[in-house]
């Protein structure tokens, strides 16, 4: 009698979680172990939205969702035609965790806590029988005529028929070493989502102000984003930098993160109408004071911060405001100017851009192309998508395929 298929898995996070699950799920014969190097499981899972987990994007078109990873997403379209997050809210939800969909189309569960999601998916793969080591670093991978064979501490070694990497990401392309090693491309990582510090503008002092959208403009570049911004202490945040991070990864690096942002605190108006509302307003109220004025409707800390920035008083009437320093004014709201000198990243929830190359899988099994019976899943992968529940899906989707596919290709 053939002993049983060894399936290992390396990595205790999102993906390596639903790959051992998809495996055990899809292979019962099978024999299943995730191994974690750390001491925590699900790591990510529990930080993620704010300790709220945000479990995917309520976006149901394969091609739309494809458009929110600056790399990898015309890799994910054809992956996502296996396991897409409609998938993604039934398996859940069929496990007793619905998710609810939030203004800005982010899926929570509607506990509003990410232990819940940390509870599903243990019970799952405490329920299919898989075995989780942690504690439990993989040094080193060599593939034998047969399998796999792969060292842990103390030189004790693990033998395999197939091995499900999901690893995660490195902030240094040493940490892909052990994968280089084996014969895979490893597009050199670079941090991706993070926000802007700006130790120089004063603008910080209005930390906590958020404003609900605006178009954020990398100087000298054609990067561009939309969406809300938020002042932080030591800079700018929110889904409008966060985006502009994500997509400008690598160019952002060459700058040394340190360039000029423009915002159009209007969002995506242009001088024209931001002209004509202003005009309508101080014709139909001349003696309004400026500080008082209701045409862009922004925080008052913020219309207050601008007025002092470009020395006009609020309390001059509209009218008396004059042609000059109106159009100062709209040149601000619309063309802001920031330096930016630096970043911060969000610790263990960092997203990097970078890692095994696309080239080197095979996106409808997640098997590698160089080392048949090894297979990617999650952010190992030179795959990231912007913030909003897309790097989880991008977890989901892999995962699940590796799991399933592991043992039948």
């Amino acid at each position: 009698m053939q002993d049983k298929l060894k399936v290992v898995v390396i990595g205790g996070g999102a993906a390596g979680f639903f790959a051992a699950i998809s495996c055990k799920a899809n292979h019962p014969d099978a024999d299943v172990t995730l191994y974690e190097k750390s001491d925590k499981l699900l790591a990510k899972v529990k930080i993620s939205g704010g300790g709220r987990c945000n479990v995917t994007h309520a976006c149901f078109s394969n091609a739309e969702l494809a458009k929110y990873y600056p790399r990898g997403g015309k890799q994910l379209k054809k992956a996502f035609a296996q396991f897409t997050t409609t998938d993604t809210v039934n398996w859940f939800e069929i496990r007793g965790v619905k998710l609810k969909t939030e203004e800005d189309n982010r899926m929570f569960p509607v506990t509003d806590n990410s232990q819940t999601v940390i509870n599903c998916l243990l019970q799952e793969i405490n329920k299919y029988g898989v075995v989780v080591e942690m504690h439990k670093p993989i040094l080193a991978i060599e593939k034998e005529t047969e399998g796999f064979k792969l060292t842990l501490r103390d030189d004790k070694v693990v033998n395999a028929d197939k091995v499900i990497i999901a690893s995660g990401g490195s902030p240094k392309k040493e940490g892909f070493e052990w994968l280089e090693k084996l014969g895979h491309t490893i597009e050199p990582p670079v941090p991706s989502l993070f926000t802007f510090n700006m130790p120089g503008e004063p603008v910080k002092s209005l930390m906590g102000v958020s404003v609900t959208s605006v178009t954020a403009r990398v100087v000298g570049t054609k990067l561009k984003s939309e969406g809300p911004l938020l002042i932080t202490h030591w800079g700018m945040s929110g889904p409008a930098i966060l985006k502009l991070s994500a997509w400008g990864a690598k160019i952002l690096n060459e700058l040394d993160y340190k360039f000029a942002v423009q915002i159009n605190w209007l969002g995506e108006m242009n001088e024209d109408k931001a002209r004509e509302i202003l005009s309508l307003e101080r014709e139909a109220h001349p003696k309004r004071i400026v500080g008082n004025s209701e045409a862009f409707n922004l925080p008052n800390r913020l219309y207050m911060f601008l007025l002092s920035k470009l020395d006009i008083s609020p309390d001059i009437t509209l009218e008396e405001m004059g042609k000059k320093n109106m159009n100062r004014l709209l040149n601000t709201l619309l063309n802001d100017e920031y330096k930016v000198e630096g970043k911060t990243t969000f610790k263990e929830e960092f997203v990097t851009c970078g890692g095994v190359s696309l080239t080197n899988v095979n996106m409808d099994t997640m098997q590698s192309k160089v080392c048949p019976g090894l297979y990617f899943a999650g952010e190992v992968l030179d795959i990231d998508g912007v913030t909003g529940g897309f790097n989880f899906q991008a977890a989901w989707t892999t995962g699940f395929i590796a799991g399933k596919l592991a043992i039948t290709n």
